[in-house]
């Protein structure tokens, strides 16, 4: 199941968003996509900001198409008037297709030539609804399947890494990854560096940042220093560090915004 919240940091101020599940074929090489739709009055704009999965995205608007990397930061974009977007959250093995260093991306976006996909997606979305939607997808994931080609096992095993950093609790630390999946931590470093462009260990830390904001806002009353230990912190200082370094603010000061 996808989750509809996880990175979002302020679901309630979020227009219409919808991730769905990618279809089969392109399941090695789209976590899931994401589409915003919004419609906002004249003069508003509606800051939308997230703490992102460490990953590149392939992002489908109607004035063009962009591929997006990694970021260090939280990161936002300001909605205005009424639009929408089609993004797919690419797989590790998606991204060494779509750029020779996906380092180079990190916290940058650029253009992506493909203006027959802008088209059949514009046109896909213009039908509106679930059905417009599904459409958009369909079109993403196609074109993704056609660019990239048949998947290679050294890139079916960077999706195994990233699964596995980014899924699984019980990974605290990279040379737990690296143990897990019979590599080097050597190995493991030029993997995510090769694939994703971020280190493990910022990948860990990203879910670990994920899955605090989270439940901050399930539960604000929330003890921290508990929530630290159980996200494996070694104290509630090492978490509020994490905290500001990537939100810009405490887990308290988040707490209090999320539950006004």
């Amino acid at each position: 199941m996808v989750d509809q919240e996880r990175g979002v940091l302020y679901p309630a101020q979020m227009p219409q968003l919808h991730r769905i599940p990618a279809p089969e074929a392109a399941s090695e090489l789209i976590s899931w996509l994401w589409i915003p739709e919004w419609d906002l009055p004249e003069g508003v704009t509606s800051r939308q900001e997230v703490v992102a999965f460490p990953a590149l995205n392939l992002v489908v608007m109607a004035e063009g198409i962009v591929l997006a990397g990694a970021t260090t930061k939280r990161s936002h974009r300001d909605l205005h008037g009424s639009g929408w977007a089609v993004g797919a959250l690419l797989t590790p093995a998606a991204a060494a297709a779509l750029s020779d260093a996906p380092a180079e991306l990190v916290d940058r976006e650029v253009a992506v030539d493909a203006e027959g996909l802008r088209a059949e997606v514009a046109a896909a979305m213009s039908v509106g609804g679930a059905e417009g939607r599904t459409r958009a997808a369909q079109e993403v994931s196609a074109w993704l399947v056609s660019r990239v080609g048949e998947v290679s096992e050294a890139a079916r095993q960077a999706n195994r890494m990233a699964a596995l950093l980014m899924t699984d609790a019980t990974v605290r630390r990279a040379d737990d990854a690296a143990a897990r999946l019979a590599v080097s931590l050597r190995t493991l470093q030029r993997m995510a560096h090769r694939y994703v462009g971020v280190p493990p260990l910022a990948m860990i830390r990203r879910r670990r940042l994920q899955e605090a904001a989270q439940r901050l806002r399930d539960d604000p009353g929330a003890d921290l220093a508990g929530l630290a230990a159980e996200l494996g912190y070694a104290d509630h200082a090492h978490l509020s560090h994490d905290f500001r370094a990537v939100l810009g603010l405490t887990p308290s000061d988040y707490r209090g915004r999320v539950s006004d």
